[in-house]
């Protein structure tokens, strides 16, 4: 397993990537309830737009392939894929 540096994804959410030899994931701690969280992927890009104070904000992540699955959890955003 290779774990990436954990970044910002701006606003304090905190991003973190892990690499194992047949599969991928990414998380992000979002910080919010999770209906505030929607998430849509296309190809190699999620988009993920956060709702906080009835503002919608949007940012994009790199994935590093394609998303199998996507789930939110606590306010945490998990994106899992195959290699």
């Amino acid at each position: 397993m290779t774990l990436r540096q954990p970044r910002s994804a701006g606003d304090s959410a905190l991003l973190r990537q892990y690499e194992y030899p047949d599969s991928w994931v990414v998380a992000a701690d979002i910080g919010v309830d999770d209906e505030a969280i929607s998430v849509d992927t296309v190809g190699d890009t999620a988009i993920v737009v956060v709702e906080r104070d009835g503002e919608p904000a949007e940012s994009e992540l790199e994935l590093p392939g394609t998303a199998e699955t996507v789930s939110v959890s606590n306010g945490v955003l998990t994106i899992e894929g195959d290699r």
